[in-house]
């Protein structure tokens, strides 16, 4: 017979260990407080793209011109006392390169537009920096297309690492890629403008004046960072009802509770992580906490499962006897499926870095607790609830243990042969 590993007893003194871990960390987030992010922090969030300039237009007339690019063309409005009010459009089906573009312009009285890149360049994927009014002057109007070879991921991030805690993301490729930038707000008086004007100027110093181009722009208020902040609370606590019901509809009332039990204790210990070591906690951390916490019920569901299939088939005058022989028979199972999931985990903290090397940390530390807590802290808990549970009236004595079960199978079904 398969030795069986007596798991129940260390239900007790591990339920003592994650009691002080837990602990720790509760004293840890009122004494240091939780690192948040910038997600979860009123400041500033922009878009830019690092594009070299290729059209320049200048307006010296006494009406007052505007343009609006968009995608699929240009529109020039004029307007103002002298001038017959009128919008010119040029629409790039038709005037597919810049080439021919400026040659149009340039018949607007007064509108010079002068080309600095190739006339062969596609006029298509232009566009314009939305900091700067699009009201053209003497002072050149600069309209960009596609993106500075030496401007890469790593370049933008060097360009922005002067400022604290500061966050780069890459969005797009190629031509068309562009950079997210976000930055936490001070709370000082027009602090966001000062912050906006910094960061365009610590990229302008970086790649030039004419190549910075600000696509979007948009500032978080301090009352939608406190909501995002309580948002994120009411998911996790929906997640752990919802997976409540779906045990206590599946199992019974106590193993539901063991389950969720599991689940706090490993939200609770990874949030004590990253109290203490002030990682920063993002939306991509909280991505971390919630696949763990769908990951632990997985492994809780598994081992509970078993323990159901042995009620029926064990006999025993003790409970602990019955999560000591389910545990053992799942015990290679959580193991395996733990293992190998951090092998992926253990990749992406190696060979990543930012926002996903924090990602894999929070999720080793959560795979660990998941295993742990699904063996001893959820099984310890259905174990103080049936501390004094009996067999059933008639199953007492008259099932058979689990061999023996398989060799009356066997029999059974060589008679009916």
């Amino acid at each position: 017979m398969k030795r069986v590993i007596r798991f129940s007893r260390a239900f007790l003194p591990c339920a003592v260990l994650s009691s002080i871990i837990i602990i720790s960390g509760i004293i840890g987030v009122f004494t240091r407080g939780i690192n948040f992010g910038i997600d979860f922090k009123p400041g500033l969030i922009e878009e830019i793209r690092i594009a070299p300039t290729v059209l320049e237009l200048t307006y010296t007339g006494s009406a007052k011109v505007s343009t609006d690019v968009t995608k699929n063309g240009m529109d020039i409005v004029i307007s103002g006392s002298g001038a017959e009010n009128r919008t010119e459009t040029f629409p790039f089906a038709q005037y597919a390169t810049i080439g021919d573009l400026a040659g149009q312009l340039n018949g607007i009285e007064n509108l010079s537009a002068k080309i600095i890149a190739s006339p062969d360049t596609p006029a298509e994927n232009l566009f314009v920096n939305s900091a700067v009014s699009t009201v053209l002057t003497e002072n050149p109007f600069r309209i960009y297309e596609g993106a500075l070879p030496a401007a890469s991921i790593d370049s933008v991030r060097k360009a922005a690492s002067s400022f604290n805690g500061v966050s780069v993301k890459q969005l797009g490729s190629g031509d068309s890629r562009s950079y997210q930038i976000r930055l936490a707000d001070t709370g000082e008086p027009g602090s966001s403008k000062k912050l906006q004007d910094d960061i365009t100027h610590a990229f302008e110093q970086k790649f030039g004046t004419d190549n910075v181009a600000v696509i979007k722009t948009d500032f978080i208020g301090s009352q939608f960072s406190k909501s995002l902040v309580g948002q994120s609370i009411l998911l996790v606590f929906a997640t752990l009802f919802l997976i409540w019901i779906y045990a206590t509809i599946r199992f019974h009332w106590d193993f539901a509770l063991g389950s969720i039990l599991a689940l706090v204790h490993d939200t609770l210990i990874m949030i004590t992580f990253i109290t203490w070591t002030q990682m920063e906690f993002s939306t991509t951390t909280l991505a971390a906490i919630l696949t763990i916490v769908g990951y632990s019920i997985n492994a809780t569901v598994v081992i509970l499962d078993r323990v159901r299939d042995d009620m029926r088939l064990l006999d025993v005058h003790n409970f602990n006897e019955i999560l000591d022989s389910a545990l053992t028979e799942t015990l290679s199972r959580s193991l395996i499926t733990t293992i190998t999931t951090m092998f992926s985990a253990i990749s992406l903290f190696i060979f990543l870095s930012g926002s996903i090397k924090d990602f894999a940390l929070v999720l080793l530390i959560g795979l660990t607790s998941g295993c742990y807590s699904s063996i001893y802290i959820s099984s310890g808990f259905i174990s103080f609830m049936r501390r004094n549970w009996k067999p059933e009236a008639g199953m007492h004595h008259t099932l058979p243990s689990k061999p023996q079960a398989k060799n009356v199978l066997s029999f059974e079904s060589g008679a009916q042969s």
